[in-house]
């Protein structure tokens, strides 16, 4: 039995705009109503962790409301052809809800709570619905938190991802500015041989390395480009 390929989709929030989740630096982004250090920075929840709570609920109602979109189903619908591996910056649970099996959050992932102790890494805390309360606490007795990779904290994903990018055969790096480093530095992590395509409907404007097939497109139409152009490989 021939081995499958490996696939790797690294997606960023462009991956979920076509949901009607707002984006972050775009033309009426999350970043145009919020400023950064008011709602995702380790000091902004030590000043005002209501405020922090409200945003971040907020986010997830918005989350829990939209659906997964064409491309995050495209996604999913990989793993029939190819050892696939999603990577991404988003922390919304679309593409676990599309059917992806095997999702690597560099951010952290919005459904999810830990502790606000010095142990918040030891334990993840599932969110039923879509409120997180101050009254809400860890097993140790620290308000939760979402579980989110605030401005200022370290990406603890980071290498993993790193490893898996070098091994891959295809890379496809889907809605994403390439401005959020570290994690924008993971594009460099692919091998020379492997195929490198980026999606993305400012694509002509992004720095994209040497050697990436640049395809100006949403995210839903440029996988369905891209399938079409490779369907000798399904």
């Amino acid at each position: 039995m021939t081995q499958k390929q490996k696939l790797v989709i690294f997606s960023g929030a462009g991956m979920c705009a076509e949901s009607g989740i707002s984006t972050f630096r775009d033309t009426g982004g999350l970043w145009e109503k919020f400023k950064v250090e008011d709602v995702a920075t380790p000091q902004a929840w030590t000043a005002d962790p209501e405020k922090v709570q409200h945003f971040y609920n907020q986010r997830r109602k918005q989350i829990l409301d939209a659906s997964p979109n064409s491309a995050h189903l495209q996604t999913a619908e990989f793993e029939k052809y190819y050892e696939t591996t999603v990577i991404t910056q988003n922390v919304d649970d679309l593409h676990e809800r599309a059917g992806s099996s095997q999702v690597l959050h560099l951010h952290g992932n919005i459904r999810q709570a830990k502790s606000s102790g010095p142990n918040q890494e030891r334990k993840l805390y599932p969110i039923e619905g879509w409120e997180l309360s101050l009254t809400d606490t860890c097993d140790e007795g620290f308000p939760l938190r979402p579980n989110v990779v605030w401005f200022g904290e370290e990406v603890p994903m980071l290498e993993t991802a790193a490893k898996i990018i070098s091994k891959t055969d295809i890379f496809i790096v889907i809605g994403t500015s390439l401005n959020v480093y570290p994690a924008a530095g993971l594009i460099h992590a692919a091998k020379n041989d492997s195929k490198k395509i980026i999606i993305d409907p400012h694509a002509n404007e992004l720095n994209a390395p040497a050697g990436f097939e640049v395809l100006k497109m949403g995210a839903g139409e440029g996988l369905k480009y891209w399938r079409k152009k490779m369907e000798n490989l399904f």
